[in-house]
């Protein structure tokens, strides 16, 4: 029987990889190893989804703030390899997150202003989520928060100004440390939208710490820091994060997730509905 790192092995074989280490994640196997004297990553895409498409969202990035690229296909890719790699997540928990929000107001900056792949979905798209649910039996979101959320998240998609590549996921696990290019992004998921929209999922994490992303001195410290930095209207980065956060909840739903009226999405939902 094959095990599922031999396709890995191919690939590697395939772009000329020395492999070292394979790890799995639920959504992908990766290998870590070298080429030609540098230091790569090789990750391959269990299923077809955001991620199958994540090389051609990190060429058009051009390494301006991400993570670059060596060889790309459809559901492959071979990376630069970070070192050490650490997590932004971790300067949250050292009690800095003034310190993390600015870090990823950089790295958010640095990706702003590129041209999406044809590949990629817009905000308008992922908004149809709202729109399944709703048509659903689904009841462990309340109906009103979704209602107005969808309301909310319509408006906005239609009334964009410059839309352009996003991150779509940009958050405190998505950016790691490196020694010689500092701060980068990793995993995008590729979606077309105005900068505002980019700020809602760094306010949904790290979502292993509720009470601080549901504080709204915390969110309001947040929003701040992002919106002065960037320049961005600091109405719809909030309005968007609310409707992201309900999103974000129906997701989870969506992936077969228990969302009870204490799930951090839910939480920062009505905490940033009562800003609004």
């Amino acid at each position: 029987m094959k095990s599922p790192f031999d396709q890995l092995e191919a690939k590697a074989v395939d772009w000329n990889v020395s492999l070292e280490e394979t790890r799995e994640t639920p959504t992908s196997l990766l290998g870590f190893g070298s080429r030609a004297g540098m230091r790569v990553v090789l990750k391959l895409s269990k299923q077809a989804g955001d991620e199958s498409h994540s090389g051609k969202v990190l060429e058009a990035f051009s390494g301006d703030g991400a993570v670059k690229v060596y060889e790309s296909e459809t559901g492959a890719v071979l990376l630069e390899r970070l070192e050490p790699g650490e997590e932004l997540v971790n300067v949250v928990k050292r009690g800095n997150d003034e310190e993390a929000t600015r870090i990823l107001a950089q790295v958010i900056g640095k990706l702003a202003n590129h041209t999406a792949p044809a590949e990629c979905p817009t905000v308008a798209d992922w908004g149809r989520g709202f729109d399944h649910y709703l048509q659903s039996s689904d009841k462990q979101i309340p109906q009103e928060l979704v209602q107005e959320a969808a309301g909310l998240y319509k408006d906005l998609a239609f009334t964009q100004r410059t839309a352009m590549l996003l991150h779509g996921d940009l958050q405190h696990y998505n950016v790691l440390f490196d020694n010689r290019r500092g701060w980068v992004a990793i995993d995008p998921k590729g979606v077309v939208g105005e900068l505002e929209y980019e700020v809602g999922a760094l306010l949904r994490n790290p979502f292993e710490l509720p009470d601080l992303l549901s504080d709204s001195a915390t969110i309001t410290r947040r929003l701040e820091i992002l919106t002065t930095l960037l320049h961005l209207d600091h109405s719809r980065a909030l309005a968007w994060s609310f409707a992201q956060a309900v999103l974000s909840a129906i997701w989870g739903v969506e992936d077969g997730y228990q969302i009870d009226p204490n799930n951090p999405t839910i939480l920062l939902a009505r905490a940033l509905q009562s800003m609004l």
